[in-house]
């Protein structure tokens, strides 16, 4: 009888050390078969082909393969649908189980949903584990047993449970022998998957520590290096959630708070997947937004003749990044004074972004545009003239994303502060009534 196999799937946790699912995997007594998979149905609808998150994750994954092949293991990278490509590998393999970390995304729940089923037909457990936050879906609840709307109450109950918990890792890369031995699986290129390598570079996988000691201080200014760029390490889980928060406890309560933000989202999407496609507060779906593809153009394109929004637009499309300050003021800028729907920003954000992810953009949009939980209120707006003498006062950010900034070649602005700031104030209070 040949021995039966365990699976363990690679998603959002790229990594070897401290892998919820994968040290459970390889300490079930079988021998375990990493697998990762391109999934199909999320790159058709990314807008580039030179898409960097994609090199990203293909680099990722070859360097895993790497510490597995010196470890007697491989990894099994296939590309297609996962519920077909988990279906076939049941029917190649002895498989007894497959293990993998929880997503909280409709997609992936849905996803997910689908491929339990499909092992159940099969007889084949699944299961799944809490890994990219702390504490995830019905956690984190009110008095009443509800999920919290607003971030201050989640946070206070928050770290209130946190001090509970014995904060430990998953000695996942000390388990290693447990892998099925001496298959050697390559991977496909790039190109063979239908992508070609970009040009945009990813932020180190290191902790910055003394940003991380002086991000209180310094991480408004947009100019400085202030912040830690380890949204798309987060992200597709290169690190450990749980040493994230570690080093934020012995070096940034501001840096935690970020932290504990992000969880906040991932809640909010888990419990009212609704946030997707409309406003989490719905009376805000009310607002007649405008279908402007000419000022959404400018935006875009960093062309509205505000320098502040222009440099920020400008160093989005050209590396994938854009500091944290700066989408505040670029995305209440599009819906405030362009009154342009949140779902046009959120979805340009979502294809350039390098840390794009689901609960916490969704979540920054509907924020900025007053729609969403702890939302700006909507009489509120962002004067991006301010916010320059708050935080870029010597125009040092602007002007390195806008050489043309005192020249004839930069357009005046698309449209007056003072005017657009009593339309969007109008505009709201008329549709909430």
């Amino acid at each position: 009888m040949v021995d039966e196999i365990v699976i363990f799937w690679f998603r959002r946790d790229l990594r070897l050390e401290d892998n919820t699912g994968l040290y459970y995997a390889l300490a079930s007594g079988k021998q375990v078969l990493p697998i990762f998979i391109f999934d199909t149905t999320i790159l058709s609808k990314l807008h580039s082909k030179e898409d960097a998150r994609v090199g990203f994750i293909h680099d990722q994954i070859s360097n895993i393969q790497e510490r597995l092949h010196v470890a007697g293991g491989s990894v099994q990278v296939e590309h297609g649908e996962p519920v077909e490509v988990i279906s076939k590998l049941i029917e190649d393999y002895p498989v007894a189980s497959i293990y993998a970390n929880r997503d909280y995304e409709p997609y992936g729940k849905s996803r997910d949903l689908l491929v339990s089923e499909v092992c159940k037909s099969k007889g084949v457990e699944f299961f799944t584990f809490k890994d990219q936050v702390i504490f995830e879906e019905g956690e984190i609840l009110t008095d009443q047993g509800q999920p919290y709307k607003v971030f201050t109450p989640f946070k206070n109950r928050w770290l209130k449970q946190f001090q509970k918990l014995q904060l430990s890792g998953f000695e996942s890369e000390n388990l290693l022998s447990g892998l099925q031995k001496d298959i050697k699986h390559s991977i496909p290129t790039l190109e063979q998957i239908g992508f070609t390598k970009s040009q945009i570079s990813i932020p180190e996988k290191e902790f910055p520590i003394k940003i991380i000691e002086d991000y209180d201080a310094k991480r408004n200014f947009p100019a400085i290096n202030g912040t830690s760029r380890l949204g798309i390490h987060l992200r597709h889980g290169t690190i450990s959630v749980r040493q994230a928060v570690a080093i934020g406890l012995a070096h940034s309560d501001t840096w935690l708070n970020e932290l504990i933000w992000r969880e906040f989202y991932t809640m909010i999407i888990a419990h009212f997947p609704q946030v997707v496609d409309r406003a989490f507060k719905p009376q805000y779906d009310r607002i007649p937004w405008k279908a402007d593809e000419e000022s959404f153009d400018a935006w875009c394109s960093g062309m509205t003749g505000y320098p502040i929004v222009d440099a920020g637009m400008r160093e989005l499309v050209s590396t994938g990044h854009m500091h944290n300050r700066v989408r505040m003021i670029t995305s209440s800028f599009l819906t405030k004074h362009l009154l342009i729907d949140w779902r046009w920003g959120e979805a340009f954000f979502a294809r350039h972004l390098l840390d794009f992810e689901l609960s916490s953009n969704n979540g920054g949009w509907q924020w900025a545009s007053g729609t969403g939980t702890d939302a700006q209120p909507y009489f509120r707006v962002f004067n991006p003239a301010s916010q320059t003498e708050k935080f870029d006062k010597n125009r040092e950010y602007i002007k390195k994303w806008l050489p043309e900034v005192s020249t004839d070649k930069y357009p005046k602005p698309i449209i007056e502060h003072s005017f657009a700031r009593n339309r969007a104030i109008q505009t709201y209070k008329e549709a909430l009534g």
